[in-house]
C-alpha cells in the first residue's frame, strides 16, 4: 500500500530524497502544475469546464467539428479562455527545469499546452495536447506565436498566403501526435523514477503512457485521489508547486 503524505514539507522532503536516489527522472504532469501560475484547471469548480458566458459547453467548443463550423466563436473562446499570456512558471516548473539541467531529470511529459515548462528552461519536453505557442497555417504551413494569434481578430489569416491559421493544439475528436507519443512512452519506459503531478489521470489516452512504466518507484502529487494510485508507491496529497520546494 502507497504512503500517503499531506504535509507539503514532509512530501518536499520526500520528492528531494527520491529525486536523488534515482539514476533518471521523468515528470508526467497535467493541469494542476499550471494552477499556481493561475491558469484554471478543467474539472475544479473554477475550472475550465465551469466557465461562464458561453453558448455552448467548453468541451463542445474544443472539438475539431466546432472549430470545422463555428470558427469564430471557437477563436473568441481559443483567445480569452485558452491563451493565459501574463502566466508565468511556477516552483514546480522551475525546480523541474533544474532538475533537466542537472542531468536527473530525462523528460518533461505534460498534457498542459501553455508553455510554462520551456519558459522556465525545460527543453525535452513532450506535448501531448501541443501548444497555444504554435499556431500553424493549414495552407502553407507558416508558424505563428501566441501573442500574433491575440492580436488578431476573428478567424486568424496567415500573413504569407492568406490560408487560415489553426493553433497546434489537439482539439476534441483529433489524435495525437504519433511522434509524441513515442518519444513519451520510451522516456517513461526507461527512467528509474516517474513522478506523476497535478493530473486526475482519467484522460486518455494520456493516462495511459503510465502503464509504460518499469522503474523502481512512482511517486504521485495530486490534491485529489487519482485511478493510479494502487501503483503508486508515495502519494503525496498536497500543493504540487509546495512539494517541489526544495
Amino acid at each position: 500500500m502507497a504512503k500517503t503524505i499531506k504535509d507539503p514539507k514532509e512530501a518536499a522532503a520526500t520528492l528531494k530524497a527520491a529525486v536523488q536516489e534515482a539514476g533518471s527522472v521523468v515528470f508526467f504532469g497535467g493541469a494542476g502544475v499550471s494552477t499556481a501560475s493561475g491558469i484554471p484547471d478543467f474539472r475544479s469548480p473554477n475550472g475550465l469546464y465551469h466557465q461562464r458566458g458561453y453558448k455552448y459547453p467548453p468541451e463542445t467548443m474544443l472539438s475539431h467539428s466546432f472549430y470545422q463550423t463555428h470558427r469564430e466563436e471557437f477563436f473568441d473562446f481559443y483567445r480569452h479562455v485558452m491563451c493565459v499570456p501574463d502566466a508565468k512558471p511556477n516552483q514546480c516548473h522551475r525546480k523541474l527545469a533544474q532538475l533537466e539541467q542537472e542531468g536527473k531529470l530525462t523528460a518533461v511529459v505534460t498534457q498542459n499546452i501553455d508553455g510554462l515548462h520551456q519558459a522556465a528552461g525545460s527543453r525535452r519536453v513532450y506535448e501531448l495536447h501541443g501548444s497555444t505557442h504554435r499556431n500553424i497555417c493549414r495552407k502553407c504551413g507558416a508558424v505563428y506565436d501566441q501573442d500574433w494569434v491575440l492580436a488578431t481578430t476573428g478567424e486568424p489569416r496567415c500573413e504569407k498566403c492568406g490560408g487560415p491559421v489553426k493553433p497546434d493544439v489537439v482539439l476534441y475528436e483529433e489524435s495525437l501526435d504519433q511522434d509524441v507519443i513515442m518519444g513519451a512512452v520510451r522516456a517513461i519506459q526507461t527512467c528509474d523514477l516517474l513522478v506523476i503531478g497535478g493530473t486526475s489521470l482519467v484522460v486518455y489516452p494520456a493516462a495511459g503512457l503510465v502503464d509504460y512504466f518499469r522503474g523502481s518507484q512512482l511517486i504521485i502529487c495530486n490534491l485529489e485521489p487519482t485511478p493510479g494510485d494502487s501503483m503508486a508507491d508515495v502519494i503525496c496529497a498536497c500543493d504540487i508547486a509546495k512539494a517541489f520546494d526544495w
